[in-house]
Formats: structure tokens, sequence, C-alpha cells
């Protein structure tokens, strides 16, 4: 049987936990081989949908929203760069490094999903984010993303100010949320079975093969 399994990846772009779990899902996935029967669609989660449109700065933002304290950041720092680093993803955090709103991310890479490009968008705003400490909420920065992956710039700004998008990528969180996914990452397997938090790639291969019978 060769029958594809349907994996729904809730995340959000400025979600530290959300690019290690992707790695380490996307390293299980390439050491099983079996790339082409996954069916892989990214599902919006907005962290900080109320982020006013400056940003604010990350370590006072976790210390207002988790009681995190300077020590704390650091640890947590210098254990995530660690994790990313051996999976092969750069995080590279700053004293003045803000957390973004990131509704216009999601808009973006659901547009993305129409031109066959959201896994592409995803690992760029990853990248551009955690490792380029680009403002991702900024038209101008996406704007450079869309021109880099080949997508219709004028066409992907302009679902960023489109009511119907906007409607769209409501009822798609909404539609998570309902199904109880409060924190991400979290994966879905087929519609069936949630998988939540950015878990080791043995255990998500262990996963993989219960649902591929490899």
């Amino acid at each position: 049987m060769n029958e594809k399994v349907k994996i729904d990846f809730v995340s959000d772009v400025v979600c530290p936990w959300c690019a290690i779990g992707y790695k380490r899902f996307e390293q299980a996935v390439k050491e099983l081989g079996v790339e082409e029967r996954i069916k892989l669609e990214f599902q919006p989660f907005e962290l900080n949908p109320n982020m006013v449109k400056e940003g604010e700065n990350l370590r006072q933002h976790l210390a207002q929203k988790y009681g995190t304290t300077r020590e704390d950041s650091i640890r947590a720092r210098k254990n995530i760069t660690q994790l990313g680093a051996e999976v092969g993803f750069k995080f590279d955090y700053s004293d003045e490094m803000k957390m973004f709103n990131t509704k216009h991310s999601h808009l973006l890479l659901q547009f993305a999903a129409q031109h066959g490009k959201q896994q592409a968008l995803k690992i760029a705003l990853f990248d551009a984010f955690f490792g380029q400490r680009q403002d991702i909420s900024d038209k101008v920065v996406l704007e450079s993303l869309l021109l880099k992956l080949g997508l219709p710039v004028k066409e992907g700004l302009a679902t960023l100010d489109d009511e119907c998008e906007m409607q769209l990528l409501k009822k798609t969180e909404d539609h998570w949320t309902n199904l109880g996914i409060y924190s991400v990452p979290t994966i879905v397997l087929n519609e069936r079975e949630a998988v939540t938090g950015a878990q080791s790639v043995g255990t998500y291969k262990q996963v993989l093969r219960e649902y591929l019978k490899v």
C-alpha cells in the first residue's frame, strides 16, 4: 500500500520549537525515505494575535507573558540554539530582537499553498525571523521573500488587505483551536491523531511507521 499520510503541521513562524519540530520531522521523513508518501500542509496558529504593529522586545515580551527571567532567557536561548544546530537550523538571537505579529505571514502562507510553495515560504519565514532577525510583519520583508521564491508579488501582497482572505484565515485558525489545539507545534495525522510539542526524530519516525506501515 502506498497511500499518503496527510500531515497538518499547526505552528507559528515566531515559535522556536515549531522550527525545531519541523526540522526534526523533516529529518524523520528523510531517514525513513517516505517523502513521496507524505502530504504536508502548514496550518496557522498565532501566538500573539494582538501584538502591536511595532512589535515588542522579545525578552521583555516573554517576561510579561510567562514571567521569564533574564537568566531563564539566556539559558533557553543557548539550549534552543544548540538544538537548532543539531538539525541544521540557525538561531541568531540578540538582546534587541523583537516579537512581531504574524498575521501577514499566515496570509502569505495561505497564498503560497495555492502556488505549491507553502513549505518553501514557511522555511524562508523561519529563517528570516530567527536567522536574520527580520520583521516578518513588514511588507517590504515579505515582498523580498515572495521575489526570492518566484511567487507573484503583486498578487501576494494584495492578499494582506483582502477581507475574504482574512476571513478564511480566521476560519482556519478557529477550526484547529476548536479541535483543542492550544499549543504549538502540533502535528495532526490523517485528521485523527495529534502529536504535540517538538518531539524527537525517533518519536516522529515511530509515529510515521505506524501510519505508513513501514
